[in-house]
């Protein structure tokens, strides 16, 4: 599969979208539980997308989806969930300068298991980059706060 030039614009977009879920979710999270505030925006999700599917004609019929299919995007799909009531958890407690880039390690651990599960074989170059994502999630997790 040949990874297509826009890639970097699609990817950008997404890191400035999930730096403003940290900022919007701190925020909403205030008096709120936390698992309750994960449900919420995810039915806002659900109608969000469902609309846009709508609107660019891409709904298909889920019964022509193979087994493993299914499978991987139920996977997931719980994935996602855990990750997401972990996160809001996490910043109902702690502060999201703090939050934001410890779930960030997810980079490393992608990096990780693409290698072990998925064949992927990063250069020593792009490891360094890896690991300095690391060293920049324990240098931000392990730094003292002022009040």
């Amino acid at each position: 599969m040949t990874a297509s030039p826009a890639w970097l614009a699609w990817a950008l977009a997404s890191a400035c979208f999930a730096a403003l879920t940290a900022v919007f979710a701190k925020i909403g999270i205030q008096g709120v539980d936390s698992d309750f505030a994960t449900l919420f925006r995810t039915v806002v999700i659900v109608f969000v997308l469902g609309a846009f599917v709508t609107w660019a004609g891409k709904w298909s019929d889920p019964r022509d989806l193979s087994a493993r299919t299914v499978l991987f995007l139920v996977l997931s799909a719980l994935a996602t969930g855990a990750s997401w009531v972990c996160y809001f958890r996490a910043l109902q407690i702690g502060h999201a300068s703090q939050v934001a880039p410890v779930d960030k390690l997810s980079v490393v651990l992608v990096a990780v298991f693409a290698f072990a599960f998925l064949g992927e074989r990063p250069t020593l170059r792009e490891w360094a980059g890896i690991a300095l994502v690391a060293a920049g999630v324990v240098l931000l997790a392990l730094a003292p706060r002022r009040a």
